[in-house]
């Protein structure tokens, strides 16, 4: 019995020297597998831990070691919040600015309720790539910061989606921004992108305070706070670079949030129930469809659809350039059965059209068949603008036309101009006339007046004496083309006589 009770305390010290894979602490972030190279690669992954098997002979483990080791726990998250509170690793931030956020959100349940609740939707994605990638969980808390995890968020810098992405930003990280769609909004590519640019940035500073920072400011601008501290003998913590406000309080808001995930009870707030289980699953797209379509099919409400599917701003999805969508997890099924099972016809009712020379909204719309107002209305164009050549416009689709190409779906864009151009017309001058009575009479400068007569503004005019002016018109529809030379240019042209037949 002594020998068989030697054998198995044996063998579980062997097991709890094994089972250290728990959740990285705040000392692991030095360990070079947190430390990926992503300055070189962006898209690199990291595995959080490493199997580890003894060599040798066995040897008990001794108190102290068995209290510095994390080990496995056996059960399973209860929910999402729990298995994000297992996988916080980065180091806390202690501070009046903490406490401050603290107080702020913990005064507003309402707005707390509202945000955890939309970030159930994206949550499990976010989770499940940061532990994929080995990254510390409180990432998955950053869009509450950015965007109240809202998809659809744009800031008055232009910045868009729940990881807020600047235009030149996304298309570093390749993200897509065109007539169709913009992939800054989207799930699962504005995660992929943020996480390469907080690995990125992590890889640059070996902060995870400093990447968000540098997330928040640009990178560009936290070197160069680092280098001025360093310059100084001052220190470089995310506490002591002097920072714009906004990125003062970005951390700190962070920190915030993850407190009171940790303890919601110490700060009166209660959490919707996430359960730790994907909110959603991809299903792959064969054919261009409209988005009421898809949402009808899926057996979903279009508001729900779209929430998925934020990426997507015409009436179309096409399929070359959104090869799949998302849908609720037991909702994708539905929606396989019920797409096969479609027999009523195309399931697109629009498509592209490229404008082939600039040309007027009216002069388009009667080459695709919509009124004037329709084609406005469908693709957002104001009043008074011309469609630039090689423009891409959302038409009606007829049943004989394919689907749009993986080009135009991948490049299109709409590019509009001002639709006032500028007419050569001559008046006479009356006998008391002056370059400024002319200029002013017809709403030009009198600079202008003189250049266009090749004369000074102090040159006095004779009666009946031609004077060349060039004036704004509004362009017309297309007509047939006219013997009249009258010339026809741009405002910002309008120096340079040209005779040539109006534009079509």
């Amino acid at each position: 019995m002594k020998l068989l009770s030697l054998v198995g305390l044996s063998a579980l010290l062997w097991l709890t020297g094994c089972a250290t894979v728990g959740p990285k602490t705040d000392a692991s972030l030095d360990a070079p597998a947190a430390r990926t190279d992503t300055a070189a690669k962006p898209g690199a992954t990291t595995t959080p831990h490493t199997a580890v098997y003894p060599r040798g002979s066995l040897q008990p483990i001794t108190a102290a070691e068995a209290s510095s080791r994390g080990v496995a726990q056996l059960k399973p998250p209860v929910d999402l919040w729990e298995r994000i509170r297992r996988g916080f690793a980065m180091p806390n931030l202690e501070s009046d600015l903490v406490s401050d956020r603290e107080q702020w959100y913990a005064t507003r349940p309402d707005y707390i309720q509202r945000m955890t609740e939309r970030s159930s939707k994206y949550l499990f994605h976010v989770v499940e790539e940061l532990e994929r990638r080995g990254m510390p969980t409180e990432l998955a808390l950053l869009p509450y910061i950015e965007s109240a995890f809202n998809p659809q968020a744009v800031s008055s810098a232009k910045a868009a989606g729940m990881w807020q992405f600047m235009p030149a930003t996304g298309n570093y990280f390749e993200l897509k921004q065109n007539l169709f769609r913009d992939d800054r909004r989207d799930v699962l590519a504005s995660t992929r992108a943020a996480l390469d640019y907080l690995q990125k940035l992590y890889g640059m500073f070996g902060d995870w305070q400093l990447a968000l920072a540098a997330y928040n400011w640009g990178e560009g601008s936290v070197s160069r706070a680092i280098a001025r501290n360093q310059k100084l003998g001052l220190g470089i913590s995310y506490s002591e670079l002097n920072m714009p406000a906004e990125t003062r309080l970005y951390v700190p808001k962070l920190q915030a949030v993850k407190n009171i995930i940790a303890n919601p009870d110490m700060f009166r707030t209660e959490l919707p129930l996430i359960e730790n289980h994907p909110y959603f699953q991809t299903v792959d797209l064969s054919h261009d469809i409209d988005v009421a379509l898809a949402a009808k099919l899926a057996d979903i409400r279009l508001e729900d659809f779209k929430a998925l599917n934020p990426s997507s701003h015409r009436p179309v999805i096409l399929a070359a350039g959104t090869p799949q969508i998302l849908l609720p997890w037991d909702n994708a099924n539905i929606f396989t059965r019920n797409l096969e099972a479609y027999k009523q016809g195309q399931y697109a009712s629009w498509t592209a059209w490229t404008a082939p020379s600039t040309m007027s909204v009216s002069a388009a719309a009667q080459q695709v068949g919509m009124s004037e107002y329709d084609l406005r209305s469908v693709n957002n164009i104001p009043p008074r603008m011309l469609i630039k050549a090689g423009s891409a416009l959302i038409v009606p689709r007829s049943a004989a036309m394919q689907d749009v190409s993986g080009k135009v779906a991948d490049t299109a864009y709409l590019s509009l101009a001002p639709e006032i151009v500028n007419r050569k017309t001559s008046v006479k001058a009356s006998k008391r006339d002056t370059v400024a009575s002319i200029a002013k009479r017809y709403g030009v400068t009198a600079s202008n007046v003189a250049d266009w007569n090749d004369i000074k503004t102090s040159t006095a005019l004779k009666a009946g004496q031609q004077v060349v002016l060039f004036l704004p018109v509004r362009l017309s529809a297309p007509k047939q083309r006219s013997s009249s030379t009258a010339q026809v240019v741009k405002s910002s042209q309008a120096k340079k006589v040209v005779k040539t037949p109006r534009k079509r």
